[in-house]
């Protein structure tokens, strides 16, 4: 009951269901990242470019922006496909279609940019590594070997959590869209 005992009193969800806010462009973000995010919220694509992968937390960041389409999946969806009494004024199949191209062209990228910068970081520490071998008591380069090579542990972590998102991703717009778009066989 509210204050006056007649009325009952409406409680906010709680926090962990409400859904977070979209990540924002802002200040803060390096300006390729602020450009990358305005990208992403705008056209629910990934965007496109080359990353940094020298600062991990910059890296993370991206990815962080570059997720905003599998983050906001179920709202894209849930106000793009028409319920049962709205089938006749959208195009269900070819919102489908597209979201599916958006999922598809969002996947591959960030894929290609976490294995493109594991790739860098792996050289950064097969180098790193040699150096060592030839200069043993150089307590500032094996520091330095250390830290690269937890930076590119934490970059290949960064395929399993794609790999989950990806899963996510997909179960939710397979059960939305399943009757509106098959997609083709390769996915």
């Amino acid at each position: 009951m509210g204050n006056d005992g007649r009325t009952p009193h409406r409680q906010a969800p709680p926090a962990a269901a409400r859904l977070p806010a979209p990540p924002r462009a802002s200040s803060r973000l390096p300006a390729g990242l602020a450009a990358a995010a305005a990208l992403c919220l705008s056209s629910m694509a990934a965007p496109s470019g080359a990353a940094s992968c020298e600062d991990f937390a910059e890296f993370q960041e991206l990815l962080r922006v570059m997720r905003t389409i599998d983050d906001r999946i179920v709202h894209e969806l849930n106000t793009t496909i028409p319920t049962a009494s709205f089938v006749g004024k959208i195009d269900a199949g070819q919102t489908c279609k597209e979201l599916y191209q958006s999922l598809m062209d969002a996947h591959t990228s960030r894929e290609r940019i976490i294995k493109n910068c594991i790739a860098q970081s792996s050289s950064v520490v097969k180098t790193l590594r040699e150096e060592r071998e030839k200069a043993q008591d150089d307590i500032a380069l094996l520091k330095q070997l250390r830290k690269e090579q937890t930076k590119l542990k934490l970059m290949q972590s960064e395929l399993n959590v794609e790999e989950v998102v990806n899963d996510r991703s997909w179960k939710v717009f397979n059960e939305r869209c399943r009757i509106h778009y098959k997609p083709p066989k390769s996915q």
